[in-house]
């Protein structure tokens, strides 16, 4: 199906590729002869697509996943000498600090997104691939992908990812995996909250992501946007402030069309009309 027009006037590299199925964005990383590791290219045009689809309503989901059999094997270390270039012309360390806040920026910026981000893993989800992982809202994975943070082990420090991590699965697991540099599969990262779903086989992989697509289509778009946004407060403001506001909220939906429409549908027992939307 064409993009959204959103979408079409990007000018981005063949290091992400994008595919729209109605209201669904799949997008991948595109970087299969180096496992999908990101370099400073990937990492730009992950950016402009989510930059570009944060007002687009018509688009409810983005699929991440990777190319080849893999999801991504963190940043492209190659990256690494070229900086290191730039870093002895300028007599500085702010090459390396510039673009290791990029990756932070870009986490971020996923994170925030006002659609629902579904990642689907395999093979290696390291570094900045497990990063990415922690800032999805729906995680599955295949039972025998390889989970990690090897930075240590190099000599480097998960400098912008550990934050994400710690969100996502608490200090007491994040300091084993970071601190010790641990690699481990799908059933330890369903264990400590990395992921919600693990799948056996590529058809069960992609069964589970069809049913988690259409469990979104069924989701009222608007309620949806707010409900993350919502849920993405609770780490940040005092609650007193925040269950007012969400009570404002939950006034608005009340009587906006989603909520005339989804009340409607329950009486008359047949499906609100955004299922029906692609």
């Amino acid at each position: 199906m064409t993009l959204s027009a959103s979408l079409q006037v990007l000018d981005i590299d063949d290091s992400i590729q994008l595919e729209q199925d109605g209201g669904i964005l799949y997008l991948w990383l595109n970087r299969p002869e180096s496992r999908n590791a990101m370099n400073l290219n990937m990492v730009n045009a992950i950016q402009q697509v989510f930059a570009a689809i944060r007002d687009d309503l018509s688009i409810r989901a983005v699929i991440i996943r990777g190319e080849g059999g893999t999801f991504c094997a963190g940043g492209d270390i190659k990256d690494m000498a070229t900086l290191r270039v730039e870093a002895a012309n300028v007599g500085s360390l702010q090459p390396y600090v510039d673009f290791n806040r990029r990756f932070g920026a870009l986490l971020e910026q996923v994170e925030a997104a006002p659609q629902t981000v579904v990642v689907i893993l395999e093979g290696a989800v390291l570094g900045g691939g497990f990063g990415l992982a922690c800032v999805s809202d729906v995680a599955i994975s295949r039972d025998n992908a390889q989970f990690g943070l090897p930075e240590t082990g190099l000599g480097l420090i998960p400098a912008q990812i550990a934050p994400f991590v710690v969100k996502r699965i608490g200090l007491t697991q994040a300091r084993r995996l970071a601190l010790l540099g641990m690699r481990f599969e799908g059933h330890t990262a369903l264990n400590v909250g990395v992921i919600h779903q693990i799948a056996h086989n590529e058809i069960e992989l992609e069964q589970a992501l069809q049913e988690t697509i259409q469990q979104i289509k069924r989701a009222a778009p608007q309620a949806s946007r707010a409900t993350k946004a919502l849920l993405h407060r609770t780490l940040n403001e005092p609650l007193n402030e925040l269950l007012n506001d969400a009570a404002q909220q939950f006034a608005q939906a009340v009587g906006g069309a989603e909520g005339q429409e989804g009340t409607m549908a329950f009486i008359q027992k047949r499906l609100p009309n955004w299922t029906d939307e692609s």
